[in-house]
Protein backbone atom coordinates (compact mmCIF):
# COMPACT_ATOMS: atom_id res chain seq x y z
CA UNK A 1 0.00 0.00 0.00
CA UNK A 2 2.04 3.16 -0.93
CA UNK A 3 -1.36 5.50 -1.13
CA UNK A 4 -0.81 8.87 1.54
CA UNK A 5 -3.48 11.32 1.80
CA UNK A 6 -1.34 14.05 2.38
CA UNK A 7 -0.56 14.80 -1.06
CA UNK A 8 -4.26 15.04 -1.79
CA UNK A 9 -4.84 17.18 2.14
CA UNK A 10 -7.78 19.81 1.32
CA UNK A 11 -8.55 19.66 -2.09
CA UNK A 12 -12.25 19.44 -3.92
CA UNK A 13 -12.80 16.03 -3.00
CA UNK A 14 -11.65 16.48 0.89
CA UNK A 15 -13.60 19.68 0.73
CA UNK A 16 -17.21 17.45 -0.76
CA UNK A 17 -16.03 14.77 1.70
CA UNK A 18 -15.50 16.64 5.21
CA UNK A 19 -18.16 19.25 4.42
CA UNK A 20 -21.20 16.42 4.07
CA UNK A 21 -19.09 14.44 6.84
CA UNK A 22 -19.58 17.76 8.98
CA UNK A 23 -23.47 17.80 8.40
CA UNK A 24 -23.50 13.96 9.30
CA UNK A 25 -22.23 14.42 13.06
CA UNK A 26 -24.40 17.92 13.11
CA UNK A 27 -27.47 15.92 12.44
CA UNK A 28 -26.42 13.17 14.63
CA UNK A 29 -25.70 15.16 17.49
CA UNK A 30 -29.69 16.34 17.48
CA UNK A 31 -30.80 13.50 19.60
CA UNK A 32 -28.83 13.07 23.24
CA UNK A 33 -27.79 9.20 22.43
CA UNK A 34 -24.39 8.61 22.09
CA UNK A 35 -23.27 7.88 18.67
CA UNK A 36 -20.25 5.79 17.39
CA UNK A 37 -17.93 6.97 14.53
CA UNK A 38 -16.71 4.42 12.76
CA UNK A 39 -13.73 5.02 9.36
CA UNK A 40 -12.21 2.37 7.84
CA UNK A 41 -9.18 4.48 6.08
CA UNK A 42 -8.75 7.18 8.52
CA UNK A 43 -5.31 8.36 7.18
CA UNK A 44 -3.21 10.46 9.84
CA UNK A 45 -5.61 13.29 11.21
CA UNK A 46 -3.80 15.76 10.49
CA UNK A 47 -2.51 17.71 7.53
CA UNK A 48 0.73 20.58 6.62
CA UNK A 49 -0.05 21.78 3.60
CA UNK A 50 3.17 23.53 3.82
CA UNK A 51 4.63 20.23 4.01
CA UNK A 52 6.44 18.43 1.28
CA UNK A 53 4.21 15.87 -0.02
CA UNK A 54 0.76 18.69 -0.38
CA UNK A 55 3.49 21.51 -1.12
CA UNK A 56 4.32 19.41 -4.24
CA UNK A 57 0.51 19.19 -5.62
CA UNK A 58 -0.75 22.07 -4.31
CA UNK A 59 -4.15 20.32 -5.20
CA UNK A 60 -5.56 22.41 -1.58
CA UNK A 61 -5.28 25.46 -3.73
CA UNK A 62 -8.26 24.66 -6.23
CA UNK A 63 -10.37 23.33 -2.77
CA UNK A 64 -9.85 24.59 0.60
CA UNK A 65 -8.17 27.52 -0.29
CA UNK A 66 -10.85 28.95 -2.56
CA UNK A 67 -13.41 28.39 0.57
CA UNK A 68 -11.74 29.41 3.96
CA UNK A 69 -11.96 32.96 3.54
CA UNK A 70 -14.71 33.43 1.23
CA UNK A 71 -17.86 36.25 2.14
CA UNK A 72 -21.17 34.71 2.26
CA UNK A 73 -20.97 31.41 3.05
CA UNK A 74 -23.72 29.09 3.33
CA UNK A 75 -24.72 28.17 7.08
CA UNK A 76 -23.94 25.04 6.35
CA UNK A 77 -20.48 25.45 6.05
CA UNK A 78 -19.89 27.05 8.80
CA UNK A 79 -18.92 24.26 11.29
CA UNK A 80 -16.19 22.56 8.82
CA UNK A 81 -14.99 26.12 7.97
CA UNK A 82 -14.75 27.43 12.12
CA UNK A 83 -12.83 24.26 12.84
CA UNK A 84 -10.03 24.77 9.73
CA UNK A 85 -10.04 28.69 10.77
CA UNK A 86 -9.45 27.08 14.58
CA UNK A 87 -6.16 25.38 13.57
CA UNK A 88 -4.61 28.45 11.64
CA UNK A 89 -5.35 31.22 13.91
CA UNK A 90 -2.63 33.76 12.18
CA UNK A 91 -4.99 33.57 9.02
CA UNK A 92 -2.55 32.08 6.99
CA UNK A 93 -3.55 28.81 5.63
CA UNK A 94 -1.30 25.71 6.56
CA UNK A 95 -3.07 23.05 8.38
CA UNK A 96 -5.71 21.17 7.54
CA UNK A 97 -8.04 18.40 9.60
CA UNK A 98 -8.56 15.00 7.87
CA UNK A 99 -11.52 13.09 8.49
CA UNK A 100 -10.47 12.05 12.24
CA UNK A 101 -9.48 15.27 13.87
CA UNK A 102 -13.22 16.60 12.44
CA UNK A 103 -15.06 14.54 14.25
CA UNK A 104 -12.83 13.92 17.10
CA UNK A 105 -13.71 17.95 17.77
CA UNK A 106 -17.01 18.39 16.44
CA UNK A 107 -18.43 15.27 18.59
CA UNK A 108 -19.50 15.49 21.95
CA UNK A 109 -18.17 13.84 25.09
CA UNK A 110 -20.65 10.66 25.10
CA UNK A 111 -19.63 9.95 21.75
CA UNK A 112 -16.51 7.56 20.93
CA UNK A 113 -14.64 7.12 18.15
CA UNK A 114 -13.21 3.89 16.05
CA UNK A 115 -9.99 4.81 13.28
CA UNK A 116 -8.45 2.45 11.60
CA UNK A 117 -5.56 2.97 9.34
CA UNK A 118 -3.33 -0.18 7.43
CA UNK A 119 -0.37 2.08 6.74
CA UNK A 120 2.24 1.96 8.91
CA UNK A 121 4.10 5.44 8.91
CA UNK A 122 0.27 6.71 8.30
CA UNK A 123 -0.86 4.41 11.64
CA UNK A 124 1.74 5.93 13.83
CA UNK A 125 1.16 9.58 13.04
CA UNK A 126 -2.49 8.70 13.52
CA UNK A 127 -1.68 7.67 17.10
CA UNK A 128 0.51 10.44 18.15
CA UNK A 129 -2.09 12.75 16.56
CA UNK A 130 -4.88 11.59 18.49
CA UNK A 131 -3.45 10.84 21.72
CA UNK A 132 -4.39 12.30 24.52
CA UNK A 133 -8.63 11.91 23.98
CA UNK A 134 -10.22 9.09 25.53
CA UNK A 135 -13.06 8.82 23.25
CA UNK A 136 -10.45 7.30 20.29
CA UNK A 137 -8.96 4.46 19.30
CA UNK A 138 -6.95 3.77 17.12
CA UNK A 139 -6.53 -0.06 15.14
CA UNK A 140 -3.72 -1.01 12.56
CA UNK A 141 -5.42 -3.22 10.69
CA UNK A 142 -6.78 -4.41 7.25
CA UNK A 143 -9.23 -1.40 6.60
CA UNK A 144 -11.76 -4.14 4.96
CA UNK A 145 -12.56 -5.50 7.93
CA UNK A 146 -13.91 -2.70 10.13
CA UNK A 147 -17.67 -3.85 9.39
CA UNK A 148 -17.26 -7.09 10.55
CA UNK A 149 -14.22 -6.65 13.17
CA UNK A 150 -15.96 -3.41 14.64
CA UNK A 151 -20.19 -4.09 14.59
CA UNK A 152 -22.38 -3.56 15.99
CA UNK A 153 -21.53 -1.66 17.97
CA UNK A 154 -22.41 -1.02 21.80
CA UNK A 155 -24.11 2.44 20.98
CA UNK A 156 -27.35 2.38 19.16
CA UNK A 157 -26.31 4.50 16.14
CA UNK A 158 -22.97 4.23 14.03
CA UNK A 159 -21.84 6.50 11.14
CA UNK A 160 -18.84 4.37 9.45
CA UNK A 161 -16.81 6.39 6.81
CA UNK A 162 -15.69 4.23 4.11
CA UNK A 163 -13.09 6.25 2.48
CA UNK A 164 -10.37 3.49 0.86
CA UNK A 165 -7.06 4.72 -1.48
CA UNK A 166 -8.72 2.98 -4.53
CA UNK A 167 -5.21 1.96 -5.70
CA UNK A 168 -6.86 -1.58 -6.76
CA UNK A 169 -9.32 -1.92 -9.67
CA UNK A 170 -11.23 -4.14 -6.81
CA UNK A 171 -12.25 -1.53 -4.37
CA UNK A 172 -15.47 -0.15 -5.40
CA UNK A 173 -16.68 -3.80 -5.22
CA UNK A 174 -14.93 -4.29 -1.98
CA UNK A 175 -16.77 -0.80 -0.95
CA UNK A 176 -20.42 -2.25 -1.73
CA UNK A 177 -19.03 -5.59 0.01
CA UNK A 178 -18.78 -3.71 3.38
CA UNK A 179 -21.87 -1.61 2.67
CA UNK A 180 -23.70 -5.22 2.78
CA UNK A 181 -21.58 -6.09 5.86
CA UNK A 182 -22.60 -2.92 8.08
CA UNK A 183 -25.70 -3.36 7.03
CA UNK A 184 -25.87 -6.91 7.85
CA UNK A 185 -24.89 -5.98 11.43
CA UNK A 186 -26.44 -2.69 12.07
CA UNK A 187 -29.54 -2.10 9.22
CA UNK A 188 -30.01 1.03 10.66
CA UNK A 189 -25.81 2.37 10.25
CA UNK A 190 -25.38 6.01 8.32
CA UNK A 191 -22.57 4.47 6.31
CA UNK A 192 -21.03 7.10 4.01
CA UNK A 193 -18.88 5.87 1.05
CA UNK A 194 -16.77 8.39 -0.86
CA UNK A 195 -15.52 7.83 -4.42
CA UNK A 196 -13.50 9.51 -7.07
CA UNK A 197 -14.88 10.09 -10.47
CA UNK A 198 -12.76 10.33 -13.63
CA UNK A 199 -15.38 9.70 -16.47
CA UNK A 200 -18.95 8.81 -14.85
CA UNK A 201 -19.45 5.93 -17.35
CA UNK A 202 -16.66 4.34 -15.46
CA UNK A 203 -19.41 4.50 -12.68
CA UNK A 204 -22.18 1.94 -13.93
CA UNK A 205 -21.31 -0.94 -12.63
CA UNK A 206 -20.66 0.49 -9.35
CA UNK A 207 -24.23 2.74 -9.34
CA UNK A 208 -26.16 -1.04 -10.04
CA UNK A 209 -24.23 -3.01 -7.58
CA UNK A 210 -25.04 -0.04 -5.19
CA UNK A 211 -28.82 -0.27 -6.66
CA UNK A 212 -28.65 -3.86 -5.51
CA UNK A 213 -27.16 -3.67 -2.36
CA UNK A 214 -28.81 -4.06 1.39
CA UNK A 215 -29.04 -0.65 2.37
CA UNK A 216 -32.76 0.74 3.58
CA UNK A 217 -32.23 3.77 1.54
CA UNK A 218 -29.19 5.15 -0.18
CA UNK A 219 -28.26 8.73 -1.29
CA UNK A 220 -25.91 9.83 -4.00
CA UNK A 221 -24.02 12.94 -3.58
CA UNK A 222 -21.70 13.83 -6.47
CA UNK A 223 -19.56 17.36 -7.55
CA UNK A 224 -18.04 17.65 -10.77
CA UNK A 225 -15.42 21.06 -10.94
CA UNK A 226 -14.97 20.20 -14.93
CA UNK A 227 -16.27 18.10 -17.47
CA UNK A 228 -16.75 14.35 -16.71
CA UNK A 229 -16.12 13.31 -20.25
CA UNK A 230 -12.39 12.55 -19.69
CA UNK A 231 -10.69 9.65 -17.16
CA UNK A 232 -7.53 11.74 -17.40
CA UNK A 233 -7.38 13.59 -14.34
CA UNK A 234 -9.46 13.75 -10.75
CA UNK A 235 -12.74 15.23 -12.33
CA UNK A 236 -14.93 15.25 -8.99
CA UNK A 237 -15.81 12.90 -6.25
CA UNK A 238 -19.17 11.80 -4.42
CA UNK A 239 -20.54 10.11 -2.01
CA UNK A 240 -22.95 7.29 -1.41
CA UNK A 241 -24.90 7.14 2.51
CA UNK A 242 -26.80 4.96 3.37
CA UNK A 243 -29.67 5.76 5.93
CA UNK A 244 -28.74 9.55 5.82
CA UNK A 245 -30.03 11.48 8.76
CA UNK A 246 -33.70 13.69 7.96
CA UNK A 247 -32.54 16.72 6.82
CA UNK A 248 -29.50 16.21 4.92
CA UNK A 249 -30.99 16.07 1.26
CA UNK A 250 -32.48 19.31 1.75
CA UNK A 251 -29.17 20.90 3.18
CA UNK A 252 -26.99 19.50 0.55
CA UNK A 253 -29.76 20.49 -2.03
CA UNK A 254 -29.26 24.36 -0.74
CA UNK A 255 -25.58 24.07 -0.87
CA UNK A 256 -24.29 22.26 -3.52
CA UNK A 257 -24.87 24.83 -6.49
CA UNK A 258 -23.00 26.97 -4.47
CA UNK A 259 -20.10 24.59 -4.27
CA UNK A 260 -19.98 23.31 -7.70
CA UNK A 261 -19.64 27.30 -8.55
CA UNK A 262 -17.08 28.31 -6.04
CA UNK A 263 -15.03 25.08 -6.72
CA UNK A 264 -15.05 24.96 -10.52
CA UNK A 265 -11.78 24.32 -12.88
CA UNK A 266 -14.26 24.08 -16.01
CA UNK A 267 -17.88 22.93 -16.73
CA UNK A 268 -18.50 22.16 -13.12
CA UNK A 269 -21.85 20.73 -11.91
CA UNK A 270 -23.62 18.58 -9.25
CA UNK A 271 -26.13 15.58 -8.85
CA UNK A 272 -28.20 14.70 -5.60
CA UNK A 273 -30.50 11.65 -5.81
CA UNK A 274 -31.57 8.72 -4.22
CA UNK A 275 -30.42 5.27 -5.77
CA UNK A 276 -32.50 3.69 -3.34
CA UNK A 277 -35.72 5.60 -2.03
CA UNK A 278 -37.44 4.31 1.08
CA UNK A 279 -39.43 2.31 0.65
CA UNK A 280 -43.39 2.93 2.01
CA UNK A 281 -44.69 1.24 5.13
CA UNK A 282 -46.83 -1.56 4.40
Amino acid sequence: MNYRHAFHAGNHADVLKHLILCRLIALLSRKEAPFAYLDSHAGVGLYDLAGDQASRTGEWLEGIARLWQAEDVPDQLLDYLEVVRAMNPDGVLRHYPGSPELVRLLSREQDRLQLNEKHPEDGRLLKENMAGDRRVAVHLGEGWHVPRALLPTREKRVLLLIDPPFEKADELERCVQSLNEAIGRMRQAVVAIWYPIKALDQLKRFYRDLEKSAAPKLLRVELYVQSTDEAQRLNGSGLVISNPPWGLEEELRQLLPWLAERLAQGQGGWRLDWLIEEKAPG
